[in-house]
């Protein structure tokens, strides 16, 4: 089951924070990151959160 993550995310296409909501997963490295997609250019965005 995977967790979800809501709140700011960087936006590299439009060059600003955009508020959404991603879902949790774990990295290759250990980290926790969250994946979500941009509202308003579908431009996929990831988040680290910190190691689990």
């Amino acid at each position: 089951m995977s967790d979800t993550y809501t709140g700011q995310f960087y936006c590299v296409k439009c060059k600003e924070k955009r508020e959404t909501t991603g879902d949790v997963v774990i990295a290759e490295s250990g980290r926790r990151m969250a994946k979500g997609v941009c509202p308003e250019c579908g431009t996929k965005l990831n988040r680290i959160l910190g190691k689990a």
